[in-house]
């Protein structure tokens, strides 16, 4: 038995039946064809009609391949339905049988669970870098794909355009989407509607955002009477990361990076203990003090944040724009029909200093497992979605079926789409939606979009706000210690915010307890890796 099988064995049984969960919730949703967009986020099976699967233009005689794919699922997306068209071209197209598996968005373990089952795919996506591709890369799980480059050319100029970091001894072991690099749509969002009825414009520094804030909670812009509104209202982090909602703030105070800082003597530490961390935390205590903020933002997960701004229970909030326009204007005018949806760049601090989106060090990769029988075939799959012709089947369909096009016109065939999964108002199939690139990453808007200007400038706005990272990949030991460090950051972050512990004793504290937790060994492989880069600050 080799060391991976041993580190699972005595999981075996929770860990079998936890990733038949993710086939099993599926099955029971396979014939709800018309389910609403935010049940995307149960998981879901599917496995194509063969009808059109036994045919392909180059190669009529050979039985199609039966292919695995199990992925991660998007809150944007639509459940895949059965017989589906765009699955069956795909097969017809590739000479392959697919059967796809979709876990819940954000749900990794899933993935991870299934994996060390022994239940493998032939294709798989999941979060990268992570401890799990690691072992998975170690024990031989995931095959390397450049035996096949030939075969990939989309997959092989993206790898060579910036994407050399992820390579493992000169081995590439999936294809590493990395969305968010050069374009952002992370803004903070209001009511419009509130602001224009107190009088407010946006708000451009943070002396104004927190007299907005308090606009919202004390002057009751919904009309109903009662104090019952909060102004500020964000969402717990992805189980394993930093909670970073609060960050803007941090920023406009002059925290100069997003991972970490330099001390006086050119080293790297933690960013929490750098003077602008304690300047904006003091700053956030007020505004909690004064329920600004909802007191109860941990317990929330994005759609329910969201829902709580359509309900009118909250006035501002943070979050992604961009395709999203319509879906959080739609869905606050079905609650508010007087309901507008406002954004703007983050708040200016005292030095005029201001940011918001970071540079991500994580991608969604997808990787060819040992289970596949035939692994070329397995990676030009990849290589379909990725590619322009895959990329317009996904998005638009099949020509004459899903859409009609008359020279760059296309004219979308909504009744038909719906047949087959795709999201409302021209927008993508289920397959489409985050496992090898975002529609912000390509420009991707339909035509049919009635925000297309609002999303475009959500986009421009949000990108001019990037704060740096100091350090440009994530390291082995951040990958090791990086969940338990961010348990403890995230429970003093809280408890600062919430004036449970003294402000200079809790940063002692939270850089004593971070430390103990795995920071001292992130601290020495960071400040390796700086040294590496050769930058000077």
């Amino acid at each position: 038995m080799n060391h991976w099988r041993e580190k699972t064995t005595k999981k075996w049984v929770v860990l079998a039946v936890a990733a038949a969960l993710i086939v099993t919730a599926g099955c029971s949703n396979k014939s709800d064809g018309n389910a609403k967009e935010t049940s995307s986020n149960a998981a879901v099976s599917n496995s194509s009609a063969d009808s059109s699967s036994k045919s392909n233009s180059n190669s009529k005689s050979e039985e199609p391949y039966e292919l695995t794919y199990l992925t991660t699922g998007d809150q944007g997306a639509k459940p895949l339905v059965p017989n589906d068209r765009i699955i069956a071209e795909i097969n017809k197209r590739l000479n392959i049988k697919l059967t796809i598996k979709i876990a819940p968005e954000f749900s990794y373990d899933k993935i991870n669970v299934a994996i060390a089952s022994g239940d493998l795919p032939d294709v798989v996506t999941t979060q990268y870098p992570s401890s799990s591709v690691s072992d998975w890369i170690k024990e031989g799980i995931l095959l390397p794909l450049n035996d096949y480059f030939d075969k990939l050319p989309t997959i092989k100029a993206k790898l060579d355009n910036g994407l050399q970091w992820t390579a493992v001894d000169g081995k590439y072991y999936g294809y590493p989407f990395v969305s968010g690099m050069e374009k952002s749509n992370y803004t903070v969002q209001f009511r419009q509607d509130w602001l224009d009825k107190l009088g407010l414009a946006a708000p451009k520094t943070l002396d104004e955002f927190e007299s907005t804030l308090k606009a919202i909670v004390e002057k009751d812009p919904d009309g109903n009477g009662k104090a019952d509104t909060f102004g500020y209202i964000t969402n717990k982090p992805v189980p394993g990361d930093a909670l970073t909602a609060f960050d803007f703030v941090l920023y406009a105070y002059g925290l100069p990076d997003a991972d970490y800082v330099l001390n006086d003597k050119g080293e790297v530490i933690p960013r929490f203990e750098h003077p602008a961390f304690k300047q904006g935390i003091e700053e956030l205590r007020k505004w909690y003090s004064e329920k600004l903020i909802d007191p109860e933002f941990i317990l929330y997960d994005r759609p329910a944040k969201e829902q709580k701004f359509f309900q009118s229970k909250a006035g501002v909030m943070d979050g992604p724009l961009f395709r999203h326009v319509s879906r959080i204007e739609g869905s606050l005018k079905q609650v508010n029909p007087n309901g507008v949806l406002g954004y703007a760049p983050p708040p200016a601090g005292p030095d005029g200093k201001q940011g918001m989106a970071t540079r991500p060090k994580t991608a969604l990769f997808t990787a060819v497992t040992n289970k596949a029988k035939n692994p070329e075939k397995a990676a030009e799959f990849i290589e379909f979605m990725l590619s322009k012709e895959g990329r317009d089947l996904l998005q638009l369909g099949i020509e004459g079926i899903h859409y009609t096009k008359q020279g760059d016109k296309i004219t979308y065939n909504e009744a038909e789409r719906e047949k087959d999964g795709f999201a409302p108002n021209g927008w993508a199939h289920p397959l489409a939606w985050g496992n090898v690139t975002w529609p912000i990453d390509e420009d991707y808007l339909p035509q049919t979009e009635l925000n297309i200007d609002r999303a475009k400038d959500s986009v421009k706005v949000a990108s001019q706000y990037f704060v740096p990272n100091l350090i440009t990949r994530k390291t082995d030991a951040e990958i090791e210690y990086g969940k338990a460090v961010n348990e403890v950051y995230n429970q003093y972050f809280v408890d600062l915010l919430k004036g449970k512990i003294d402000v200079d004793k809790g940063i002692a504290e939270l850089g004593e307890k971070w430390r103990q937790a795995g920071g001292n060994e992130i601290l020495k492989s960071v400040n390796e890796e700086y040294k590496k880069q050769g930058t000077t600050k």
